[in-house]
């Protein structure tokens, strides 16, 4: 993630002034093209070199670095998940509030130009009052026993591995395209690999659902997976209401799928048919794909802009990200008590 971040840097006219790893030679190892590196992240959030830090470490150092960071004036943009628990989440999103400071997470779907069309959809009253949210977000890379990575051991990665990791970016898109709030869940949890390459027990889940209710009355399901065979990066939402449905699959980003009572059409990404809404994000001519990059991007970009006091609508920030600690946090509760949860 470091690169991808680097990468968007640069797009966006940045300077990367320095880098910091977890040794010194890793750091050097990176690539990144920083004008320094330094031999900790602390000693980087210190040099007074930097306006803002990229914090692309695994989750259990995210708190620490940010709230250093905040407290030297920095801005942030923090991978998710924020913390490994609701409260820390909130005392990051607060202590940026109160710093004035720009704060931000990449839940980078927003970004599609497709995703922005299908807000503005919903804004403008195009499918009427919204009675089911339902999707999923499906990956196969932890599907063998011998597949391991940091984020099974929970000392790093936190408590939940799978919701916190992909279902966190399907509620933020959820939440986003439709305005509405998930208030309450009721989810099961599932382990499928109980050890892995380690050898150490697996305790983090590798499948998730959950029913929902949000704040205006939808019902809504979802299901989260890291070991559905051949699925890579499947994000799914669909959203019906009582005029209209529309769909978009993060897998197929350059279409939004629009169906009523008397047929259903898909939309490709067009700047000339696209709402003003959408069309900031779609710079490529119609049938030139789009894809992650171009909205990770359009993120850092529009991140950097708020950074010169600039406003761009629907930049994903510390409290988008407590937020989603705060769903994820009553997901694993529901889980454990086998009822329903608030959040």
């Amino acid at each position: 993630m470091g690169r991808v971040h680097a990468r968007a840097a640069r797009m966006a006219g940045a300077t990367i002034a320095g880098v910091a790893g977890s040794r010194l030679e890793k750091a050097q190892e990176a690539g990144l093209g920083a004008a320094r590196v330094f031999a900790s992240g602390d000693e980087l959030i210190e040099s007074g070199e930097i306006d803002l830090v990229h914090i692309c470490t695994p989750n259990h150092l995210h708190a620490p670095f940010v709230l250093k960071a905040l407290s030297a004036g920095l801005a942030v943009v923090c991978e998710k998940p924020l913390a490994g628990d609701a409260m820390t989440a909130a005392l990051m999103a607060g202590r940026a509030a109160e710093a004035g400071l720009v704060a931000t997470v990449p839940f980078v779907y927003r970004f599609h130009a497709m995703v922005r069309e299908a807000r503005e959809r919903v804004a403008r009253g195009d499918i009427g009052r919204i009675s089911l949210i339902q999707g999923s977000y499906l990956q196969d890379w932890l599907l063998r026993a011998d597949d391991d990575n940091w984020r099974v051991d929970p000392e790093l990665g936190g408590p939940s591995r799978t919701f916190a990791d992909i279902g966190s970016h399907w509620c933020d898109l959820a939440e986003f395209v439709t305005a509405d709030r998930i208030v309450s869940v009721c989810a099961q949890t599932a382990i499928v690999q109980s050890s892995r390459a380690t050898n150490a027990p697996v305790v983090t889940e590798d499948v998730a659902t959950v029913q929902f209710r949000t704040a205006s009355g939808a019902l809504g399901t979802l299901a989260t997976s890291q070991v559905s065979p051949g699925r890579k990066n499947r994000l799914f939402l669909e959203i019906s209401g009582t005029e209209a449905s529309l769909a978009f699959d993060q897998e197929q980003p350059e279409l939004l799928w629009v169906g009523d009572r008397s047929g259903s059409r898909t939309l490709m990404r067009d700047p000339a048919i696209l709402s003003a809404a959408a069309q900031p994000y779609s710079p490529l001519p119609a049938g030139h794909p789009q894809g992650y990059h171009d909205c990770f991007d359009a993120f850092v970009a529009d991140t950097y802009a708020a950074l010169r006091g600039e406003h761009r609508d629907g930049l994903p920030v510390f409290a988008d990200g407590a937020r989603a600690a705060a769903i994820c946090e009553a997901v694993l509760t529901s889980a454990r008590t086998g009822g329903w949860t608030e959040c």
